[in-house]
């Protein structure tokens, strides 16, 4: 474009990422921070559809080597440890050693270097640091990181992440998160809570279980049997007691809670996808989970993240977003995966103590109430991983993955998930929590008015109650005749009363 002021040729070349991107010519999932520094003009940032791209003055122009470009895009790009790990696949070792070994006491030089041997599993040539103060691989004002973090004497570097080599989520400090964190959803939890009583509280637990566990399987459009509604119930009234995120235990779940003849041993072997079928022969996919083969390897690295995690004074909701939407985007079973993924959810906040001993948020019901804003928490992901894909489908609707694509499941930037989950937990607590509470108080504050107007056997109150809930505050002509007949139309009018004024009808 022509700068119309001093009549020169304006140019944005891409810097950081994007310039390596382009040199190695890779298919990536973006970026969240896009850089290009201009020949002429001043410092601009825009904001594109969840994307950043700055251009940068001229003096930001790095220089051009690759090691140049890496050490720009860790300062003002961050880390994206995926996008990373496709620039090594294809690095030149040699110019990149040169470049380590020429500056390798600066910060950001040591930090590419742990990088690089971190996600290839491969060793430099490059003797360990004798001298030098240890610093934090991840910026705890810019990330969510662990500690305390396990000190890399090679490197004289604290690494921080979420998780190692296998699988290592990255979640940044954006200003939602800053300000869910900010909203002491424990204490406002606590603060709802303390106007009920304990009995009243109890009775509603019942009703939570039920409810949590009907809506988790509804999302996924399944009435489950009585037993199966009994195997989730007990397992969420196990989830502050026992940690459930290893090997063992998850495969219990999805044996309790899926059709018998879908029940796993081990890890599925198949290669399996989320889709829907709209003409002959014609699939639309929403999601291809990760090839068999890389998935004990990504699953034992889950484990692995989930230690680090709860060991490392990570934020509740943070690891439970982690740990959950990485379990559901792995995929590890033929069937169940979106259950415990939403199970998780329950057993990680309630042995972080985030959640008040003995109570559940019925986190799923808010999910299926806000459908739009759950599918955007998974397709944040799934849509940017699908076009890496390469894979087909034969007649028989059996899909196969021809490419290697470990490397988009093992380092996923889940900030879009952690922003949504916490979305999700506000409006639990906010909405769905208090309006249970705030339903049963008014039954039975209905249910004593009506056995004072009129006693009627418990089990007809409760029957006039709904049905009158069910119509707008009034009982219909056809549950009068089969069931109310014994009322008179003034009692029916005096009852239906105290149900729209407790009810606000």
């Amino acid at each position: 474009m022509i700068d119309s002021n001093k009549n020169k040729r304006v140019i944005h070349r891409p810097a950081g990422y994007l310039e390596l991107i382009n040199r190695y010519d890779l298919d990536v999932i973006p970026n969240w921070h896009q850089s290009l520094v201009t020949t002429h003009g001043i410092h601009q940032k825009k904001n594109l559809n969840k994307t950043v791209e700055e251009i940068f003055p001229p003096k930001y122009w790095p220089g051009d080597t690759v090691g140049d470009h890496l050490e720009f895009a860790l300062k003002y790009d961050g880390i994206n440890l995926a996008i990373l790990a496709k620039i090594f696949s294809r690095i030149n070792e040699k110019e990149l050693l040169e470049y380590i070994q020429r500056k390798y006491t600066g910060k950001h030089v040591r930090i590419i270097w742990f990088l690089f041997e971190f996600l290839t599993d491969r060793l430099l040539p490059v003797n360990d640091l004798k001298l030098g103060n240890y610093f934090d691989l991840l910026d705890p004002g810019s990330y969510y990181t662990t500690s305390p973090s396990i000190k890399v004497p090679r490197q004289r570097i604290y690494n921080n992440l979420l998780g190692g080599r296998h699988f290592c989520p990255v979640i940044r400090r954006t200003d939602i998160l800053s300000r869910f964190e900010r909203e002491n959803f424990s204490e406002r939890c606590a603060n709802i809570l303390s106007e009920y009583s304990q009995q009243l509280i109890k009775r509603a637990l019942g009703y939570l279980y039920i409810k949590e566990t009907r809506s988790s399987f509804e999302i996924e459009h399944i009435k489950p049997s009585s037993t199966r509604t009994d195997r989730f119930i007990a397992l969420l009234q196990l989830a502050e007691k026992e940690d459930f995120c290893r090997k063992d235990r998850l495969i219990d779940i999805q044996n309790s809670i899926v059709d018998p003849r879908f029940k796993n041993t081990d890890y599925r072997k198949n290669q399996n996808f989320v889709g829907e079928t709209f003409a002959w022969e014609r699939e639309r996919i929403h999601f291809i989970s990760p090839r068999p083969y890389n998935l004990p390897e990504l699953m034992e690295g889950l484990i692995y993240s989930h230690g680090l995690m709860k060991t490392g004074n990570v934020s509740p909701v943070i690891h439970a977003a982690a740990i959950s939407y990485g379990f559901v985007f792995l995929h590890p079973f033929e069937d169940g995966n979106g259950r415990i993924h939403r199970f998780l959810i329950h057993n990680i906040l309630a042995l972080k103590g985030f959640t008040p001993e003995g109570l559940i948020f019925p986190v799923s019901a808010t999910m299926l109430e806000n459908p739009g804003d759950y599918d955007s928490s998974l397709e944040e992901y799934s849509k940017k991983l699908l076009p890496l894909i390469e894979y087909s489908i034969d007649e028989n609707g059996n899909l196969t993955v021809f490419n290697d694509t470990a490397v988009w499941y093992r380092y996923i930037d889940m900030t879009a998930q952690a922003e949504s989950l916490y979305s999700f937990i506000e409006v639990t607590i906010d909405k769905a929590l208090k309006e249970e509470l705030e339903f049963l108080a008014s039954y039975d504050k209905t249910k004593k008015a009506i056995q004072a107007t009129i006693d009627m056997p418990d089990k007809l109150i409760d029957l006039f109650i709904r049905f009158c809930l069910q119509n707008n505050g009034r009982l219909s002509e056809r549950k009068y005749k089969d069931l109310f007949n014994f009322l008179k139309k003034n009692e029916i009018f005096q009852l239906e009363k105290i149900i729209q004024s407790n009810y606000r009808l």
